[in-house]
């Protein structure tokens, strides 16, 4: 109701008035949300060079807008590590800094770095009390943790603390020099027997540490140390230590430590086992110990995909193999051809084994090539609803096609907002921004653990929201929530994604597909084996991949652009595909595993592209060829919205490639 009585022509005067006024009102509102976004974006970008001034030990001014900055608290730790660094002598005012900052951080991830660092710097200056007093085992590393009994030493405060550093003792790795003093201390108080160095050493041969197992078994009498070091040697260097043991050099040697050496061999020089094979089983105490040597032997011929691999492993009384062992036993009788072999080592697997997508792929494939087709049909139509690479098989030895079974998780728009507005994820979100992955995914982590079960699912909206794509997977993962496509299959970079297709000429699908393999489209990804960047290319491969397209010779550092690295990806994709023929699964093999990997597992004659990919002797390549191919369709039926086909994966993988 108005308040006074309006005429028709007052009430269009009014309106007109009033749509002015709200269309003043949105200018100023979209406005001001600009004005907003401009300071958010001046502060990050003042942030991000205070930040690296501190990290460098520079001087720089805060302006009232950083010191709001929810991001802060990461400016001034940076500041005390630096200082505790630098301090040379005089430290008194970092330590009061990082004990006034630890106090107010609590348990928040900006402390843990810098309790460490401050532990570290007490522990070099022998600050002994402080550290103890200052200690915080959950955030403790190996070398923290053997200062902290250095500490106890030095402080005498040694009860209970033998038991302790006999634990951290017991360990199949190299520990850092800081526990050093500690073992001497042990054993000067004979809290370290010859029994204890003796696990020790036998953890390290576990682990494939012969040389430094070596080291410290050098401490043990000889009578002890002799069937230790006699192991080592046996790791170390295999073929030499079995042929003395054939020849008759070697005294007795433990079943254990012969098998061990002896599966090194099958597996790294599978021919030259084969050659030594009756003679060393020949010398084999008893049958089990030479059914043990004949299905090592086996796996390694199946995973060198020799045709001898059938053989041996029908040597093998069938209680004398594991799963692991019938696994490599179907694999073999695919590679060769035959499926009763095939359908005989499934039907030997454990229940949960065979109840795996692709043993049960697997028993349909067999059954299929024994001419058991209703069986076959029955069993690759179970195999269809997985929404998976065997799936997508399964649908097209039965002519089908796919269409992924689309489960989207529920979103509560309120709660999403909610959890944004949380100080931890406020962190978040500010660190990716500004570049600080790793700190951005500590915080994600130490916000995800106060959240309720309900809330943390519809976090996986947020991350996915704010593009921290890789976190996104890994919790939905967590929750087992695998199938809302439209929320875990994003199409980041799509112009410099766009870009690269335009010049390599690969399908967009499968340029995603490899990327979100890759690193979940994480640009600042880096991978032990000096993989870099959202294509996870290393430096080297990167080179010459630009020099063969004639394409800006990258640096290093160049790597974490997204448009230098998807380009290269690209490119790398595009004369892998030419290389091969364009036979996708072999391709995408060499870009995981090398062209050269690739090119040894190419078979004496054309086979079915699923017996080809099985066979991969890599567990990482073989998972990595079967998840990219899924993930490919997943994006083509997410851009089509049709039934995808897949029947090109069976199609055949060639002998080689033809010679241009």
């Amino acid at each position: 109701m108005y308040p006074w009585p309006m005429g028709q022509k007052d009430r269009r005067r009014w309106l007109r008035v009033a749509q002015g006024w709200l269309a003043v009102g949105a200018l100023v509102s979209a406005a001001a949300a600009r004005a907003d976004t401009e300071a958010d974006d001046a502060v990050r970008e003042q942030f991000r060079a205070v930040y690296a001034a501190a990290a460098a030990g520079l001087e720089a001014d805060d302006s009232e807008a950083l010191r709001a900055y929810v991001l802060y608290p990461y400016l001034r730790a940076a500041r005390i590590e630096r200082a505790l660094e630098r301090a040379q002598g005089a430290w008194h005012e970092a330590d009061v800094a990082a004990a006034e900052f630890l106090e107010e951080a609590g348990s928040a991830p900006v402390a843990q770095t810098l309790r460490r660092a401050w532990l570290a710097s007490l522990a070099r200056r022998a600050s002994w009390r402080a550290f103890v007093d200052r200690y915080d085992a959950a955030a403790a590393t190996p070398a923290l943790e053997c200062e902290h009994f250095n500490a106890r030493i030095a402080l005498r405060e040694t009860a209970d603390l033998a038991a302790a550093v006999r634990a951290r003792w017991l360990t199949g790795f190299r520990l850092p020099s800081e526990c050093e003093p500690v073992f001497k201390w042990l054993r000067e108080q004979r809290e370290l027997p010859d029994e204890l160095v003796a696990e020790r050493v036998a953890l390290l041969l576990d682990n494939g540490q012969a040389s430094f197992a070596r080291v410290v078994g050098a401490r043990l009498p000889s009578a002890a140390a002799a069937p230790l070091l006699e192991r080592a040697a046996f790791i170390e260097s295999p073929r030499r230590m079995l042929d003395g043991l054939i020849n008759g050099s070697h005294g007795d040697v433990a079943p254990e430590v012969v098998l061990e050496a002896w599966s090194r061999l099958a597996r790294n020089a599978p021919a030259e086992a084969l050659a030594r094979h009756a003679a060393l089983v020949e010398r084999a105490a008893t049958p089990e110990d030479a059914h043990e040597l004949t299905l090592a032997l086996a796996k390694g011929l199946a995973w060198d995909r020799r045709p001898e691999a059938l053989e041996h492993f029908a040597r093998v009384p069938r209680a004398a193999f594991d799963d692991l062992g019938l696994e490599w036993w179907a694999r073999a009788g695919m590679w060769g051809g035959d499926w009763d072999a095939v359908s005989t080592a499934i039907a030997a697997m454990s229940p949960a084994l065979q109840s795996e997508w692709a043993w049960r792929y697997w028993a349909a494939r067999a059954a299929e090539q024994r001419g058991e087709s209703d069986t076959a049909r029955a069993l690759y139509a179970a195999v269809l609803g997985s929404d998976n690479y065997y799936s997508g098989m399964a649908a097209a030895r039965l002519g089908e096609r796919v269409t992924p079974a689309l489960e989207p998780m529920p979103l509560d728009a309120e709660q999403v907002e909610a959890i944004a507005a949380l100080d931890a994820f406020r962190r978040v979100r500010e660190l990716a921004l500004v570049g600080l992955r790793e700190l951005a995914t500590n915080e994600w982590r130490y916000g995800y653990e106060q959240l309720t079960e309900e809330q943390r699912l519809q976090a996986i909206h947020l991350a996915t929201r704010w593009e921290i794509y890789d976190v996104a997977v890994a919790t939905a993962t967590s929750h087992g929530q695998f199938n809302d496509y439209r929320l875990l299959y994003p199409r980041p970079y799509a112009a410099e994604v766009a870009a690269a297709v335009k010049l390599t000429d690969v399908e967009p699908d499968l340029l995603y597909g490899v990327l979100r393999q890759e690193s979940l489209f994480r640009s600042d990804a880096a991978s032990s084996a000096g993989a870099l960047g959202v294509a996870q290319l290393t430096h080297t491969t990167a080179r010459a991949t630009a020099r063969r397209w004639a394409l800006p010779v990258p640096q290093r550092s160049d790597l974490f652009d997204p448009t230098v690295s998807i380009t290269l990806g690209a490119a790398r994709v595009a004369e892998l595909l030419e290389q091969f023929d364009g036979q996708v699964p072999v391709a995408l093999g060499a870009y995981n595993a090398g062209e050269g990997a690739a090119a040894r597992w190419l078979p004496p004659h054309a086979i079915d592209s699923d017996v080809w990919i099985e066979n991969i002797p890599f567990n990482e390549t073989r998972a990595y060829v079967r998840r990219v191919l899924w993930h490919s369709l997943v994006f083509r039926w997410l851009d089509t919205g049709r039934p995808q086909s897949t029947r090109d994966w069976a199609a055949s993988i060639a002998s080689k490639p033809t010679e241009g």
